[in-house]
């Protein structure tokens, strides 16, 4: 029997009747959107076997559903970072992309929580539209319109970029990493978690597209949240692209064990590409990322009327791209070229 309850933690929706029954059903229905060449996400059984055992059956379901297989899901086709969708009374109203332990246990209390006021209490469901099915023209874009810049931050302090990997995040790190930058002398101007984009890392990581383990990597930093900082500093005479690679350590947590103990990367790095953290080489490489990643900073030189620059790495790269949609353009032919 104890099998048989396991295999039905999560329900298999591989027909639009299945996907209607789902909508239709009571309580709140998490969907595994799987590729079928990867599979489900796996790491996330346990937790949904623990939450189904703390919350009990009536109200909280689980499902998996292969994007090929059904029409609905047909923009979620090729992404290589699992994505979770939340469902409740036929809406969706939440999402996770990426296997984030964490966050995934806190979604799940959170809506589950919200669908019980809302079927006690007759309450609105707040119900939410995902960005990647409705502009796929703005993957790049997380901040608002052109134009509205109540939230763009700026600095005249140097800054960098740094990243805690989705192998830090999924094993509950970000906190005790974020305390270790902070305690180092470094103030953190922007910080942001999300899932990262196959094109978007491809661009990213242009400058090693040549390389053996570049597919490797690429898949490594889309296959959860990743939690991306701002950094500057205050103190010290170490410049912060300087001071931040120090603290990161040698690139292999092998190497940064033996050499540098007390890094980040020592610390929590286990092996190549899970590295924990990612970091900016140096000034200009921090301008490029930060450029891509936090479009809405604006450095204290930069021209406001400018174009977004955001020059290729290495010899030979190629010209600068100027545009949202020349990244989003560079990005998909780069994809293909490596293909």
């Amino acid at each position: 029997m104890g099998s048989k309850k396991e295999m039905a933690l999560q329900v298999n929706i591989s027909t639009q009747e299945l996907w209607e029954e789902m909508l239709s059903s009571k309580g709140l229905t998490v969907v595994d959107v799987y590729q079928g060449w990867c599979g489900p996400c796996k790491p996330v059984v346990s937790l949904f076997q623990k939450m189904r055992i703390e919350v009990g059956l009536d109200l909280l379901h689980f499902a998996l559903a292969e994007a090929d297989c059904l029409d609905v899901l047909e923009k979620y086709r090729g992404r290589c970072e699992p994505t979770f969708l939340f469902y409740a009374g036929g809406e969706l109203v939440a999402l996770v992309r990426g296997a984030n332990a964490p966050l995934l246990q806190k979604t799940i209390r959170e809506q589950l929580q919200a669908e019980k006021i809302v079927l006690a209490e007759g309450r609105e469901r707040r119900v939410i539209e995902d960005e990647a099915l409705s502009d796929e023209d703005e993957c790049f874009s997380h901040e608002k319109e052109d134009g509205d810049d109540e939230d763009a931050v700026s600095s005249e302090k140097a800054c960098t970029l740094a990243v805690i990997k989705p192998d830090a995040v999924v094993h509950g790190k970000t906190d005790e990493i974020i305390t270790k930058i902070q305690e180092a002398g470094f103030d953190i101007l922007t910080d942001e978690e999300r899932a990262t984009r196959e094109a978007e890392m491809r661009l990213f990581y242009q400058h090693r597209a040549g390389e053996e383990a570049f597919e490797k990597l690429v898949h490594h930093v889309c296959s959860g949240a990743s939690h991306l900082l701002n950094l500057s500093r205050t103190e010290g005479t170490e410049d912060v692209v300087t001071a931040w690679q120090t603290l990161m350590g040698p690139c292999d947590p092998d190497v940064a064990r033996r050499e540098q103990p007390d890094s980040l990367r020592a610390q929590y790095g286990t092996e190549m590409p899970f590295n924990a953290v990612h970091g900016s080489r140096d000034s200009e490489d921090a301008r490029r990322e930060l450029a891509l990643l936090f479009p809405s900073f604006k450095f204290s030189d930069q021209v406001p009327e400018a174009p977004l620059g955001l020059e290729a790495e290495g010899e030979g790269a190629g010209e600068a791209l100027c545009s949202l949609e020349d990244v989003d353009k560079a990005a998909c032919d780069q994809a293909e070229a490596v293909r």
